[in-house]
């Protein structure tokens, strides 16, 4: 498990550790499955920990963040409006013209199969340097 270099303190894959036990509850079990599929999807990810206590996954650029609120997990993709989302699967911020995200309610279950290819195309997009409308073309 690839993660960003700190110079003290423990490392960001600790501290999402600490927030998944944290948590206690059906969101710190969301926010782990969630975290292993990103793995299995892009095993070279990066483990970040930013804005003040929040997951982030990146590599070549932020694929998605994992922010947790008291009625739901929050998946926000940076660059989630130039994604292909065949599935469906975003279903909050979609007014932006950058980001897309995914509410999670408890009870609530992601298609795995469609979670790992959203995380997939954020990575072909970043590795094609786009963020435009064309990098979607191009990550399909």
């Amino acid at each position: 498990m690839k993660q960003s270099a700190l110079t003290t303190g423990p490392s960001a894959s600790e501290l999402i550790d600490a927030r998944i036990a944290e948590l206690g509850d059906w969101r710190g079990q969301t926010l782990s499955r969630m975290r292993q599929l990103i793995h299995e999807a892009a095993p070279d990810v990066v483990e970040e920990w930013k804005w003040m206590g929040t997951p982030v996954w990146s590599l070549g650029g932020i694929l998605c963040t994992g922010e947790s609120y008291q009625a739901k997990l929050k998946l926000t993709f940076a660059k989630g409006a130039s994604l292909p989302d065949p599935t469906k699967l975003f279903n909050s911020s979609l007014d932006g013209n950058t980001r897309r995200a995914i509410d999670i309610h408890e009870g609530e279950q992601v298609d795995a199969d469609a979670f790992k290819a959203l995380i997939r195309a954020a990575v072909a997009l970043n590795a094609a340097g786009g963020g435009g409308k064309a990098g979607a073309r191009q990550a399909k």
